[in-house]
Parts: C-alpha cells; sequence; structure tokens
C-alpha cells in the first residue's frame, strides 16, 4: 500500500570561469552529484543567469577578466536575493593567506587552490547543495503552515458559526416555544384537558431539544470513540453518514475484532476517515465508498475509496495551493504518528490510503479486543 519515494529536488549550481576547458573539467568533477551544472564565461554573464535563477553553489574562478572572482562576490552579495548565496572560490594565481582571506571577507564559503582535488570538490559542493536544498524544504513547510494555520482558524471560525446557527435556530428556537408553552400552562384560564395537551407537546419539543444537543456532541466527539472504541465509533458514524448523505457506503475491519488503541492514536485515526468520508461527501459525485481498516502486526492500513469523480494531479501531489486545510490537517495528523499519507486516482474515484508503521507507535498500543458494534 505504500507509493513510490519521489525523487529528490534538484538544485542549480553556477559554475563561471573564462577558460572553456576549466568549464569542462568541473563538470565532468560534479556531473557524479546528479545536480543541474549552469556555465558562464564571465562575471557579466554569471550576474545574467543569477538575475533569472535561483543557485545553490556558485563556483567561481578568482582571474577573470572586466570583473574579477572577487569584485563578483561584492556585486552578489550586496544584493538581497543572494546574500546568503554560497560561493567557492577557485584560483591557480591567488594562492597567499592574504588572498584567501580576501575571499573569505567578500563572502565565500570555501577557497580551492589548483590542481584540484575532485573528490574534495565533490564533497564541498554537495556539502552545500544538500544545505540550500534543506533550506529550500524548510522554507517551502513553513510557507505551508502558515497557510494552513490561516485556513485553519478560518475552519474553525466558520464551525463555530455553524454551530451557533444550529444552536439559535434549532435549540434555542425549541426552548422559547417551551417558555411561551410553559407559561400558559399556569394560567387559569386553560381547561385540564388543554393543559394535558400543552405538557405533552413541552415533552416533544424537550425531546427534540435534547436529541439536538446529542447530535451537535457526537459530531465534536463520539462518546462511542471513548466507550467501545474505535470500530464501534466508526461503524455509526458510516451508518449515519450513509442515511443521510444518500451515498452506499461499507466498512470492513481486518480482524474482525479490531483491538483497542490508545484514545489519542483512535481519535487520530477517527478524524483522518471522518474527513476523508466528508470529502466524498462533498465532492466526490460519488454514489458508492468503502472504508477499510486493517491492523497486521507490522502496520496499520487505512483505505477509503470512491467511485466519484476523482482528484486532480495537484491536490495527489499535496501541491500547497492546492488542498485545503482538511487534506492538510489528515498529512499532519498522519506524519505525527510516523505514517504517511497518499492520494490515488482510483479510475474511477479516488483511494485515500494510510500506513502507520507500529513501530513508530508500538509503546502507545493496546491489545484489548473491541467490543463488537
Amino acid at each position: 500500500m505504500r507509493g513510490a519515494m519521489t525523487e529528490k529536488e534538484k538544485v542549480n549550481i553556477l559554475m563561471v570561469d573564462d577558460q572553456p576547458a576549466k568549464l569542462m573539467s568541473y563538470e565532468v568533477i560534479l556531473g557524479e552529484l546528479g545536480e543541474n551544472l549552469v556555465k558562464a564565461s564571465s562575471g557579466r554573464e554569471a550576474l545574467d543567469l543569477l538575475l533569472k535563477n535561483d543557485f545553490a553553489v556558485v563556483l567561481m574562478d578568482v582571474s577573470m577578466p572586466e570583473i574579477d572572482g572577487f569584485e563578483m562576490a561584492d556585486i552578489i552579495h550586496q544584493h538581497p536575493r543572494f546574500q546568503k548565496t554560497a560561493i567557492i572560490f577557485i584560483s591557480a594565481v591567488h594562492l597567499t593567506d592574504l588572498d584567501r582571506i580576501k575571499g573569505y571577507q567578500r563572502g565565500a564559503v570555501d577557497y580551492i587552490s589548483v590542481p584540484i582535488v575532485p573528490e574534495l570538490l565533490r564533497a564541498k559542493v554537495s556539502v552545500f547543495a544538500e544545505l540550500h536544498r534543506k533550506s529550500h524544504q524548510l522554507e517551502m513547510l513553513n510557507g505551508e503552515l502558515r497557510r494552513l494555520s490561516g485556513s485553519l482558524i478560518s475552519t474553525q471560525d466558520e464551525e463555530r458559526r455553524r454551530i451557533a446557527r444550529e444552536l439559535h435556530d434549532g435549540l434555542g428556537q425549541d426552548l422559547t416555544v417551551v417558555k411561551i408553552m410553559l407559561q400558559g400552562i399556569f394560567r387559569d384560564e386553560h381547561s385540564a384537558e388543554s393543559k394535558e395537551q400543552s405538557i405533552a407537546d413541552v415533552n416533544k419539543l424537550i425531546d427534540g431539544a435534547l436529541q439536538q444537543v446529542r447530535s451537535v456532541s457526537y459530531l465534536l466527539h463520539p462518546p462511542l470513540l471513548d466507550e467501545v472504541g474505535l470500530r464501534s465509533a466508526l461503524g455509526w458514524y458510516v451508518d449515519g453518514l450513509s442515511k443521510r448523505g444518500g451515498i452506499e457506503i461499507t466498512m470492513e475491519t481486518q480482524p474482525s475484532d479490531f483491538p483497542r488503541l490508545v484514545p489519542e492514536i483512535e481519535t487520530t485515526l477517527f478524524r483522518v476517515i471522518q474527513e476523508a468520508l466528508t470529502n466524498v461527501f462533498r465532492h466526490s459525485r460519488a454514489s458508492k465508498a468503502c472504508v477499510i481498516l486493517v491492523r497486521t502486526d507490522n502496520e496499520i492500513a487505512i483505505s477509503v475509496r470512491d467511485d466519484g469523480v476523482g482528484v486532480t494531479d495537484e491536490i495527489a501531489g499535496f501541491r500547497p495551493d492546492a488542498i485545503g486545510v482538511g487534506i492538510g490537517s489528515m498529512r499532519q495528523r498522519i506524519k505525527e504518528l510516523g505514517g504517511e499519507l497518499m492520494l490515488q486516482k482510483a479510475n474511477p474515484g479516488t483511494n485515500v490510503e494510510v500506513v502507520i508503521p507500529i513501530a513508530s507507535i508500538q509503546s502507545d498500543i493496546h491489545v484489548v479486543p473491541a467490543i463488537a458494534r
């Protein structure tokens, strides 16, 4: 049930030298790294490339006509975009300690003399390329975190407004009517028969109000989840959603007497399945859906599949600007348990798959049989 690992993101490495033979030798040495190698034969050409692209490392000859390496480094690091760009100087002429100091003063991260040791150059460039890659990934994650935080606040506010409307328009109105009817019951002008009917009507309204309170509390946190476990709580939720939404939803657990887990893990799994089924109901235009929950010696696996219209490639790839707070929240919940969430086109429909290794949550698992639903 695991998806294939994605290829690592390549970074750009700029090689600057006015001698084509040197550029070719750098290309051969660094080719093994599997990164994007870009060549420039002058400082001006390098500046033009820097303005159009993002580079992890600039490998630069110190002795170049027009603009030498030292001047080039000054220009690069004066620009706000390139202040953190790693520059490695290479020189066969400027080899004194003063030259090295001058290079470091201009922001170089390393100073390599000729003849070059290929293994050493590869190792140094590889380190800075990987640092840049990690930094870029961290920026992307921080951006996604900020977006999800904003979406979460918006979603929470909308959920509060929805609950407030339900309480005001449903429970609030019923309780107002009950108050008016109770006031009328104690008036002397009503007959005994009229009062009995009013009391019966009040009882019906109170029963309806209690049902509304139970419905709201169940949706916020199903008591069955704490009382009898994940399997029974999911069964209750699946049955209810199937009846309300007009979608045929089936559920299967393996083993059939699915064991109890600690509350934190059961809550996470319940919320992930709940979010997946909510997306089926809202977006998929499906007529059928299936939930499979499997516990083996090695992992806990979840599959939620529907026969609807399916998801786009952008959503399946978890592109930050394509996924909503629901999918982002599901993914984060599973990551916190050391697992993986995958979205796949099922042709027709969508398959949401979750795999959580037992080893990552071994200390949190209770092997206590759940009460059958």
